[in-house]
Parts: C-alpha cells; structure tokens; sequence
C-alpha cells in the first residue's frame, strides 16, 4: 500500500482521478453540507477541499447508497459534481465555485426509489445529466462552462433510471445513450430528441453502457440482468436490426461490465466471475469466486479488478480462461468502483482512500 488518507462522510462515488496530472477527486456527504475532496495522487495529501450547503427537499436513500453517489467528472478545466438533492456545483482546479444550480428546486424533486444515483457526463462543452425519476423524467444539457440551460428533453412519466449515459460518435453524428425502466435509447446531442429504442422494461436500470470499436455493450440490471450488443446509429426501435447477440440472463444487478481486449467481464452480485466473447456473446468462462459486489471492475496491464463489499480486492489475469493472481483484503467496506491511474489502484472504502502500488 502506498498510502491511504482517514475521511468523513458517505462513501459511494467513484474515484475521479484526472484532474490535471497529479491530484485524484472524490465526493461525499456529511451532516447538513456535500463535500468535494482533491488529493494529491503521490502522496495522498489533501491538495483543497469546496463545501456545499445541502438543500433539500431530501430523498430517502438505499443503506448501500447516500445523497453524495454520483462520480464527479472533469474536462480539466473544471470539476462538475452532482449531488442527489439536484445540486450541482462546478469548481476550477484549485477548488473556487465557478457556477452552481439546485435542479431539485428548478424542476420538481428528485424523487425516486433508493434515491438518484446518475453521474454527469462532458462531452465538449456539454454536460449532461440524466433526470429520470418518478415524478419528473428529462434529460438535460448544460454549458459545461456558465451552467447555462441548452436543452431539456421530456421523457415519459414515471420512466426512471440510476443509470449513467454514454456519449457515441457514429458516422459524423453524436449520440447519447440511456439506460432506463423502458429499455435503452439513443438520443440526439443536439436537442435530446431520442433517435432509436429498445423497448424492455425492467425496474432498477443501474449498470452504465460503454462502447469499444463503435459497438454498445450493456447490461440492463436488476435480477437475471440480460445483455447485449448494440450498433448505434439506427432510427425507431432498433430491436430487430441493430441488436448483433443479446443474452437474457446472468449480467450483474448493480456493477457495470468491463471490455477489454474483446472480452467482456463481469462478476455476479454473489461472487460469479463470467467472461464473454464480446463479437459474439457466447458464454467463455465461469466460475465462483465469493463475496458480494456492487462496484464495477476495472482494467489494465494485463489485468482485471473486481472490489468486493467485504474488502477483498480480486486480481485476475485477463483472457478467454481468466487465472486468479491475487486476493487481497482491506478492513473495510467497499461499494465504490476502483480507479486506475499512474500505476496504482485507487480504491474507496467507507471509511478512508486507499492507494495500492509503488
């Protein structure tokens, strides 16, 4: 371990570790504030920190989830971190508030079962945020750098998500992509308008989409999770024609799945490590490996991590048949997904930030 760093607060975010060169990012909650954290990445020092004045109305929240879960994210500019009131706050590099907005009190509560769990995503001079909740469903670009209102795209009420979008470049247009209780949509950058669908309800949409080689890859969550493979692009329901394989069960609940070098891996909320052929979807590789998870797995030089609620990290080298390299333990609970950066493992566990590496 090269240092880990005591903190307050509730953990569930990801780790953000791009800004500029040498400093991670995190998020949390504490008592009546949302605190935004910048480390130094060599040393684990605390480089700034930018509080926030929690306003409500506030949500309940899942024990595995809190109001400060959504990963912040940067264009290395500025930081932009979202908070599950609506609040969103957008920092420079050194930690000074740029702009911030409160969109639980511009457009309705976010009100949905276990609390909102999206991230925001840049693209360009774009960010956007996924709104669906119970009451009120939209989708919504912002000028990353005044906070400005670009578009709000209206979706269908009661049409929920804690999923994160996925922006796609395909054939000299951009696509954002989501992952909700009605299926998985694409979506135009410039106005939101959804373009193509795939209509299949399911209740908790959690996982995160990700594209490799112009291919979607996603899973849908909840029980018996299905996934597929997807070529954007289409026009109307895409079902038929732009679905390459898909497979009805056996995806995880929470995490999201990892390709990597044409295989996609994901391990089971009970400890179930699966490989896929990603042209293909045929199953490669199974096998059980304990513990419960809810992060997603990570990779990198040869390969794959996979953080376990209990506190064991599980190190697999990557391939068609994936072989156990190390099980290594931390005395604390982990719910968030790892990061990879500078040739170490980032990991966030409720009661500190833990570096792993030289």
């Amino acid at each position: 371990m090269a240092w880990s760093v005591p903190d307050r607060g509730s953990y569930r975010a990801a780790i953000l570790w791009t800004l500029g060169s040498d400093h991670s990012a995190t998020t949390r909650a504490v008592a009546n504030a949302f605190l935004i954290s910048a480390f130094d990445r060599s040393s684990g020092r605390r480089a700034w920190e930018f509080d926030l004045a929690a306003e409500g109305p506030f949500s309940p929240v899942h024990e595995k989830h809190n109001l400060a879960s959504p990963s912040p994210v940067t264009d290395g500019e500025r930081l932009y971190a979202w908070f599950a009131t609506g609040q969103i706050a957008a920092v420079d590099l050194s930690g000074k508030l740029v702009w911030k907005k409160h969109l639980g009190a511009e457009y309705g509560p976010f009100e949905i079962n276990w609390g909102h769990g999206s991230s925001p995503v840049i693209y360009k001079d774009y960010l956007i945020l996924l709104c669906y909740h119970e009451r009120s469903s939209y989708l919504l670009a912002l000028d990353s750098k005044t906070g400005a209102v670009r578009w709000k795209a209206d979706a269908s009420t009661g049409e929920t998500s804690y999923s994160t979008p996925l922006v796609v470049e395909v054939g000299g247009k951009t696509e954002i992509v989501v992952n909700s209780s009605a299926g998985v949509s694409g979506h135009d950058l410039s106005t939101g308008a959804r373009l193509w669908h795939i209509a299949e309800t399911n209740r908790f949409p959690v996982p995160t989409p990700l594209v490799r080689d112009g291919v979607i890859y996603t899973s849908r969550g909840y029980r018996s999770s299905p996934f597929m493979a997807i070529r954007p692009g289409g026009k109307g329901d895409v079902a038929a024609s732009h679905v390459p394989w898909k497979v009805t069960s056996g995806a995880p609940y929470i995490s999201s799945l990892v390709n990597y070098d044409g295989l996609i891996y994901m391990m089971g909320d009970v400890g179930v490590l699966s490989v896929v052929d990603a042209k293909t979807g045929e199953r490669l590789h199974q096998e059980r490996v304990g513990g419960v998870y809810t992060a997603s797995p990570v990779a990198g030089d040869g390969k794959v991590y996979f953080v376990s609620e209990d506190g064991d990290t599980i190190v697999v080298a990557a391939g068609r048949t994936p072989r156990l390299l190390a099980r290594n333990r931390l005395n604390a609970r982990q719910l968030a997904s790892p990061a990879i950066a500078g040739g170490r493992l980032f990991i966030r566990a409720d009661d500190a930030l833990y570096a792993i590496g030289k």
